[in-house]
């Protein structure tokens, strides 16, 4: 090989060697100079949360929420639904904040399709997804307010606390994590968070007149105000033609109602009565009425009897 090329090639590698140890250098000074320090506690932070990145905390992500719960006082430790109570002891010790209470939460869904037959209004064959049906005439179902039961819901939960049986999501409450991510998926507003020791939820939010809900559905709320003024508690309430429940003020008054809200209600059975306790007993308590009692309810908790402060 002739010695020119040699040299060439032999001062070109020399050349790129030197230029790119000279950037090198560069670089690593000014990384070093413009370095931005990272908090250890948020780091600590981050190895603690379950990594979801699901927003339920109503930050962008696990690594957002980290940095705000050590930089921001005001940010609480307990805002990762998924986590609960370890992950928000550990995030408290490390931040070296109180720990508030945590109220369990678990998705109910308004709606008592479930308990019917023959509901479809016509038939559907296109893209099976809830929100894409709804576009269509509020979806298949003859009810504007029910449930399309195609599974977006399901499709959002990341823990595997629904699952579509019957066409009709059904909740885990051992699964659920109260993140509410199912809550936004719903394009009819169906799914709530509920605290797991309130007695009473609402089976039905549809906003139709009693006319056309009576066509259509046994169960639906005819909006007869009987459970409203029945409410010791005035937890109870019609919001925007929907039937609401205050559950703190609910578990704050206590038991000592005997489910006045319920009884109150004349579509179908009693709740207190003989043929209502039967029902339930049987655990058919979704064929009573627009309000029912919560499924995930355990009257034996003692922290079912009142608010924890």
């Amino acid at each position: 090989m002739d010695p020119v090329y040699v040299k060439l090639a032999l001062g070109g590698l020399a050349l790129m060697g030197s230029l790119g140890l000279f950037f090198g250098i560069g670089l690593a000074l000014a990384a070093h100079k413009f370095a931005v320090e990272v908090n250890p506690k948020v780091e600590a932070v981050l190895d603690v949360l379950p990594g979801a990145n699901c927003g339920a905390c109503s930050f962008a992500g696990c690594e957002s929420y980290a940095e705000a719960v050590v930089n921001d006082s005001k940010v609480a430790p307990n805002l990762c639904p998924p986590g609960m109570i370890p992950v928000a002891e550990a995030v408290a010790k490390i931040t070296g904040k109180e720990l508030e209470i945590i109220e369990g939460a678990v998705a109910v869904i308004s709606c008592g399709r479930s308990e019917r037959h023959n509901y479809e209004k016509y038939h559907y064959s296109g893209y099976q997804n809830c929100a894409a049906a709804n576009l269509t005439f509020a979806g298949p179902v003859d009810c504007v307010s029910g449930c399309i039961g195609f599974g977006d819901c399901a499709d959002a939960c990341l823990f595997d606390a629904l699952k579509i049986v019957n066409n009709f999501p059904e909740v885990d409450p051992d699964a659920c994590v109260g993140c509410a991510l199912c809550v936004n998926a719903c394009p009819k507003d169906l799914i709530r968070m509920i605290p797991k020791k309130a007695p009473i939820i609402v089976k039905c939010v549809c906003t139709d007149t009693s006319k056309e809900t009576m066509s259509v559905c046994s169960l639906g709320c005819l909006h007869c105000l009987a459970c409203i003024e029945a409410c010791p508690a005035q937890a109870v309430s019609l919001a925007s033609g929907k039937l609401t429940i205050d559950h703190e003020k609910c578990i704050a008054h206590g038991p000592s109602c005997n489910e006045a809200c319920l009884n109150a209600c004349w579509i179908n059975y009693p709740a207190s009565g003989d043929i209502g306790n039967e029902m339930y007993g049987r655990g058919l308590q979704f064929f009573q009425r627009p309000l029912t009692r919560n499924p995930f309810y355990d009257p034996s908790d003692p922290s079912s009897s009142g608010v924890t402060n």
